[in-house]
Parts: C-alpha cells; structure tokens; sequence
C-alpha cells in the first residue's frame, strides 16, 4: 500500500513537471531544487527523484553536476538533429497508416481540422484556436499510430515527439502559423483517408519542414530577447 501511494505521488510529480517544463513555465537551464520543488508539489524527496529520474530518462531535464538536474536547454543545433529524426519516423507511420487505416477515422479528422484552418487569423479575430488545435494535433498523432499498427514505431516517436513538444509550441505560438498548421494537418489526414501513402509521407514532411523553419526563427528571437534583458539588467559590479 506505501508502494503505491509513492507510485501515485510520483506519477503526480512527473505530471507537473512535465506540463511546467513544456509550457516553459520551468525555463531552460533553469536549476530543480529537490526541497522547494517537492514542498511546492506536495510530495516528498522520494517520489520526487523518482519523477525527476523520467524526465532524465525523456530528456527534458539534465544533470548539473553538483547542482542537481536542470531543464534540458534548446538549441538549434539539437532541434534540427531531433526534427530528422522525427521525419523518418513520422513519414513512414504515416505511409503505414494509409495503407492500413480505417478511412472515416481520418475523414472526420479532416473535416475539424479544415473548420480550425477556416479561423483565419485576422485584425479583428483572435485567429485558430491554441489549446483546440494542439489537442486535435494530439489526437491525429495518436490516430497515426493506431492505424499504423507499429508498436515500435510508435514508442519511437513517443520519445522524439515529447523531446520536440517545447520546440513545437514556440512553432506554432503565432496565430496565423496555428492557421496554417490546421491546414498543414488536414492535408495530412486526407492523404491518409484517401489510402495514399506517398502523398501522406509528402504532407506530413511538408508540415514538419515548415514548422521547423517556424521554430528556428522563433529560437532565434528568443534567444534575443533574453540577451536582450541580461543587458538590460544592472551589474553586481556597478558602482
């Protein structure tokens, strides 16, 4: 009964930590120190180490020598590396799931994603949905891999697809990107209801090109913008 009631404290550690670091509310480099991140969690040191230890294990943390684990930095050297990954294996479910899919599953798919891309962004309109279009990112992801019947494959892109989520929100933190990407996204599930596998392959490669052109602008005015205020702020030295 102890085991479990840690177990559930740690998946609930795991949780949050998880959710901060991807919403960047946890910033890269940022340094988690074990006592003030369980007392905020409520939990204790042992389900929390064993949390930090999956996020490790995810990469989405880091050692810091003798000062613990921290939030694994992004850089744009490891955003390209990590997209290549993500286009081979995404391509290849989606070519899978073409040819095995259950065709109204992708349809319906299709028909939310071409009424999000129809919320065009504009001076009077907030423009896509955020949080409706991330989820049915989500549940396109999941489709793939449920039609593509891959175990292995879909375990693979598990690990890939959560090492890239932070790179994909800056991607499409834009209204007019979020338009674009729900379009981007009903090419991809058309390609897949109408059982073609190279055109899928074709769209899902074109979405991730694009949003990884996204995403290293992003980086990069990110990357400004806190040079930015470190110049900004006053030196210890300062007279």
């Amino acid at each position: 009964m102890a085991r479990e009631l840690v177990e559930r404290a740690s998946d609930r550690a795991y949780r949050l930590l998880r959710s901060h670091i991807l919403e960047f509310e946890l910033e890269p480099g940022e340094v988690i120190g074990e006592v003030e991140t369980a007392a905020q969690l409520g939990v204790s040191r042992t389900p929390l180490r064993e949390a930090l230890a999956r996020l490790l294990a995810d990469g989405l943390l880091v050692q810091e020598g003798a000062r613990g684990v921290a939030v694994a930095p992004i850089s744009s050297a490891d955003t390209r590396q990590l997209s290549e990954l993500r286009e081979a294996l995404d391509t290849q479910a989606a070519r899978l799931a073409a040819q095995r899919r259950d065709a109204l599953t992708f349809e319906l798919l299709a028909e939310r994603f071409s009424a999000l891309a129809a919320n065009l962004p504009g001076p009077d309109g907030p423009g896509a949905d955020r949080d409706a279009t991330y989820e049915l990112a989500a549940q396109l992801d999941d489709a793939i891999d449920a039609a593509a019947a891959n175990p292995a494959l879909a375990e693979a892109l598990a690990r890939v697809r959560l090492r890239l989520a932070r790179i994909r929100r800056l991607a499409q933190d834009r209204p007019d990107r979020l338009a674009e990407a729900a379009g981007e996204h009903r090419a991809i599930a058309e390609a897949i209801a109408w059982g073609d596998p190279e055109l899928a392959a074709n769209a899902v490669r074109l979405h991730l090109r694009r949003s990884l052109q996204h995403a290293l602008v992003r980086l990069d005015e990110r990357d400004g913008a806190l040079r930015d205020v470190s110049r900004s702020e006053p030196s210890l030295h300062t007279p």
